[in-house]
């Protein structure tokens, strides 16, 4: 299957390698998919996600926008949602027709294809800049790329010279897109997080749990239900963060919106009298104190012995189906936070 985990993707982005608390952004993103010869895989799939959070979705087999928070629920009526799936289910269409299209472009038939899009914006609540993102892709390759600041269409693929002519000579298209990322798309983002409350915007510390499958196992430290993402997790030896032989996860979403994330250490050299040098420390911006947990033999929840083993749920939430890029000779009609899409 060729998919490409934009999802994941951008929430590493979002942890620089200087990490850094002196502001707060903000984001709201969209990815859409239509993929054709993926058995048992909606057709076309629309996830919509705040700060890492999803919190709507749609897809071919179910034919209905639903909210994926408690807060997203309670927020909107069911006008919102009727609205919200007449326009999924149009863009639907126009998915599986520029799937179509774009196989036969390519001279491509039969065969598994994912065409996928992914754009959005990021608020930083400190300057109270705003940039916008949109980025088009076809089988997990980059296609076509939208840059705000040119307002032109960057084409990375020989194939997509052509796309980027077309979007590019159709100047009220860029025009569309500018008032889509620099107002629109903001609006709604500040909106949905009045809607989210402290759900989202409140700083919950993780709880801290030190993880072993078997004693020839690395060591795994796992925090969970914490949030905002601007976090850092990360062993140290004597009072050093290491490098070496840790394995970092990435930051990922639990379905009551919080955030967990997941650092393995390799121990096999190690001698036990020399764990007590080890532990494991936990950083969220905000938060002066790090929380730190002491490399114990004691305190290891492992499936050996008579204890029980917590296996990490590293869920994916909707990341899995929020892959998406897409291939850019549409023009974009944007709504709600969202849009609907004609062919050009």
């Amino acid at each position: 299957m060729i998919i490409t985990i934009m999802f994941l993707k951008f929430n590493s982005l979002l942890l620089c390698v200087l990490f850094s608390c002196a502001t707060v952004t903000h984001s709201l993103q969209y990815f859409y998919t239509a993929s054709s010869g993926i058995p048992h895989f909606p057709e076309f799939v629309t996830v919509g996600v705040l700060d890492g959070q999803p919190f709507t979705y749609y897809d071919s087999k179910i034919k209905k926008e639903s909210p994926k928070q408690d807060w997203m629920a309670k927020s909107e009526g069911a006008e919102y949602w009727d609205r919200q799936t007449r326009a999924s289910i149009a863009d639907e269409q126009i998915f599986k027709g520029n799937i179509e299209f774009v196989k036969q472009r390519l001279n491509e038939t039969g065969g598994v294809h994912v065409y996928q899009e992914m754009y959005g914006c990021e608020w930083d609540t400190e300057t109270n800049n705003v940039t916008g993102y949109d980025q088009l892709g076809y089988d997990g390759e980059d296609f076509l790329a939208f840059d705000l600041k040119t307002e032109t269409w960057i084409a990375p693929k020989q194939q997509a010279v052509i796309a980027k002519q077309k979007c590019d000579s159709d100047r009220a298209l860029s025009a569309r897109q500018k008032n889509y990322f620099t107002h629109i798309c903001p609006e709604w983002l500040k909106k949905y997080l009045n809607y989210s409350g402290s759900s989202l915007r409140g700083t919950v510390l993780p709880s801290v749990s030190l993880l072993q499958k078997s004693s020839s196992s690395p060591i795994t430290c796992h925090a969970t239900g914490f949030y905002p993402h601007k976090a850092k997790l990360f062993w140290r030896k004597d009072g050093k963060q290491l490098h070496e032989g840790v394995n970092r996860g990435e930051i990922l979403p639990n379905n009551d919106g919080t955030l967990q994330i997941s650092a393995d250490l390799a121990l096999s050299s190690v001698k036990p009298e020399d764990w007590r040098s080890y532990d494991c420390v936990f950083q969220l911006c905000g938060v002066n104190k790090d929380i730190i947990t002491r490399l114990d033999r004691a305190v290891i929840r492992t499936n050996e012995g008579n204890s029980l083993f917590m296996i990490i749920p590293m869920i994916l939430a909707l990341g899995v189906l929020a892959v998406i890029t897409v291939i850019g000779f549409i023009i974009y009609k944007k709504k709600t936070g969202e849009r609907t899409k004609q062919i050009l």
